[in-house]
């Protein structure tokens, strides 16, 4: 680079024009660009000691043994509560009207997660509540239970229990649990036949969806509900109609339950084979 011309002796000098020097540093660290649809560092998933301990505690094989635990736990505290006790003794004095009813449907639905038989807890609603409260309480908590049920088998057991459906009836039961999940689980609450607890826990094994395994529940299980709320208000008078009526409602379909269990095997063995 060069001056402008001296105008003032009329002749044209060039001065050369000072740049500043570039400082380079050596150390500078090159950027490059990082793959497209790659995850930041901090978001990758832990290595070492960490994440093999991560990893292991979630596996499929651990989760279905919080869920043994967890299953095992509840047990145990039916077994020392005796649930029995409220057809006998009655619901605790301090609650009653809507709180006694919200209280029970949550015990209802907790207790059928670990396990205790379903006519008890609906003998024992309609005893304490009356045939239409009654019902509508056991109503409330087997649905509550159902799902809590599905949701921890699905959650804690699915993963690990689907590679062990080898066995041929296994094989047809999923399937038949898988593309037609709300016409068999409708079948199961309708008719006796399958307890409770492992319908529940079959239903989560396959791929059914909640909704349908929810509104199955809750229509199929109306019918015997409804007997056994009945049966349970009315138990102090058991040669009332009311009462008849209701213990045949709670015969018939057990009846019916085991023709369309005994069909139902004949029809899986033929479907597995």
């Amino acid at each position: 680079m060069f001056d402008a011309t001296n105008r003032s002796g009329g002749t044209a000098t060039a001065t050369p024009q000072a740049t500043a020097p570039r400082l380079v540093c050596a150390a500078e660290p090159a950027l490059t660009a990082a793959p497209a649809g790659a995850a930041p560092a901090a978001l990758t998933a832990p290595t070492g000691p960490a994440g093999r301990c991560l990893r292991a505690l979630l596996s499929p094989w651990s989760r279905l043994s919080l869920l043994i635990v967890l299953l095992a736990g509840a047990a145990t505290g039916v077994l020392l509560f005796e649930p029995q006790r409220l057809l006998a003794d009655g619901w605790p004095p301090q609650l009653g009207g809507a709180a006694a009813a919200v209280a029970f449907a949550v015990a209802y639905g907790l207790c059928t997660v670990a396990f205790v038989p379903r006519p008890l807890l609906n003998l024992a609603a309609g005893a304490l509540f009356g045939s239409q409260l009654g019902l509508g309480t056991a109503l409330t908590g087997t649905v509550l239970g159902a799902g809590l049920a599905f949701g921890l088998g699905r959650v804690l057991g699915q993963d690990a229990l689907r590679p062990l459906l080898r066995a041929r009836w296994l094989k047809a039961a999923d399937g038949q649990l898988s593309r037609h999940g709300f016409r068999s689980m409708m079948v199961a609450r309708l008719f006796p036949g399958v307890p409770f607890w492992a319908a529940n826990y079959c239903a989560a094994v396959s791929r059914m969806g909640w909704l349908p395994f929810l509104l199955a529940t809750g229509l199929g299980s109306l019918p015997n509900t409804a007997a056994y709320a009945v049966a349970g208000a009315r138990a102090s008078a058991p040669t009332s109609p009311a009462f008849l009526v209701a213990m045949a409602f709670i015969a018939v379909p057990g009846l019916l339950g085991a023709v369309v269990a005994w069909r139902k095997r004949h029809h899986l063995r033929g479907a597995a084979s």
